[in-house]
């Protein structure tokens, strides 16, 4: 049996256009290319993106029973991902020279973290800073679980 991994929870989005994207996130938030599994005339059927210890997957919208959609076609956002940096200000820099749509500039948060939100090509929403979750057990308002 093989270690399971540090990170054992992988956000997965849908695109319109998921090669776009895929090359998007690349270039724009620095995101390394892991692998692409193309689908049926040029979609993607599968695709990871990895950050440090993260990954996150993307495919092209299809219609499944899964039923996602890109924000493009909803028109609104129900949730974003945020992606802890080393770097927060390089980072923002880099997004805000590359185009991305900046919703929250740079800012220092009461949690102790600095941090930005931006939108990706097709609405989703990203928020990138310097705070770090703890991983270990925390119960309710912040306690260590079994206190």
């Amino acid at each position: 049996m093989s270690n399971p991994p540090a990170t054992r929870i992988f956000p997965f989005l849908r695109y319109q256009d998921a090669p776009a994207a895929f090359e998007w996130l690349s270039t724009v938030f620095g995101f390394e290319k892991q692998m692409i599994v193309p689908g049926p005339k040029g979609t993607i059927a599968h695709a990871q993106l990895r950050y440090g210890g993260g990954v996150v997957m993307l495919g092209t919208v299809e219609e499944d029973g899964l039923n996602l959609k890109s924000p493009a076609a909803t028109g609104g956002t129900t949730q974003g991902i945020y992606v802890h940096v080393d770097d927060v200000n390089a980072h923002y820099e880099r997004a805000k020279t590359a185009g991305a749509e900046i919703v929250v500039a740079l800012e220092e948060t009461p949690y102790g973290s600095r941090e930005y939100v931006a939108r990706d090509l097709e609405g989703h929403l990203w928020s990138f800073g310097s705070y770090a979750p703890d991983i270990t057990d925390v119960g309710p308002a912040g306690a260590p679980v079994g206190t």
